[in-house]
């Protein structure tokens, strides 16, 4: 359980790819009464646009690359330690596209999101195979990470409706506007107000 700390938390962000949503917690975090405070990002390869965008912020980066270690659990105990490093009472996957180990795990606890309505379609291509098997509305998930893939308890959902015309893109642009907004509404009331797991039930405290 995570509780009610002195604010601004602080939150480690691991990104792979553009970083819009660590965009979106760099912005809310502007507003002192938001209580988080990004203190590093990591990413998994050098030159993300996430990490310029840290960069830009002022936030420290790290990068643990899985190529520059022996083995998965190498790399795992690699990140686990630099994370740490940071001390966040909060990890944030910001579309960190790596399966985390238990080492990463056994610290803070790892909220995600998914670009769909989990428990359906997990994986990486959420997105289009809600839109091949012909769903009438799909969404995004906010979860907590356990060690599986997108099979971690659910915090939040958004539904979204899926357009006769839509393609894989014009679907993904209108749920990453609700990924966006959950995922800076779930960190922020964490942050703030703490959280209970029930079984798998998330309850979010405040």
């Amino acid at each position: 359980m995570l509780g009610v700390s002195a604010l601004p938390v602080p939150v480690v962000v691991l990104v792979s790819g553009s970083g819009t949503l660590l965009q979106a917690l760099l912005d809310a975090c502007e507003d002192p009464a938001y209580g988080v405070r990004v203190a590093a990002v990591g990413a998994d390869r050098p030159g993300t646009l996430g990490e310029q965008r840290a960069v830009r912020s002022g936030v420290p980066t790290f990068v643990v690359a899985p190529g520059a270690h022996a083995d998965r659990a190498a790399w795992d105990a690699a990140l686990a330690a630099e994370i740490a490093r940071h001390a966040p009472q909060l990890v944030v996957s910001a579309g960190f596209m790596r399966i985390l180990g238990e080492q990463v795990l056994a610290g803070p606890p790892v909220v995600n999101t998914h670009p769909a309505l989990l428990p359906s379609f997990p994986g990486a291509h959420g997105v289009r195979d809600a839109l091949a098997h012909g769903v009438a509305v799909t969404g995004t998930t906010c979860h907590l990470v356990d060690a599986g893939v997108d099979t971690g308890p659910i915090i939040a959902q958004r539904a979204v409706a899926v357009a006769d015309d839509d393609t894989e893109a014009s679907l993904h642009e209108r749920i990453k506007v609700q990924e966006r907004e959950m995922l800076v509404d779930v960190v922020g009331r964490m942050a703030r107000h703490g959280h209970r797991l029930d079984g798998r039930r998330v309850r979010l405290l405040g």
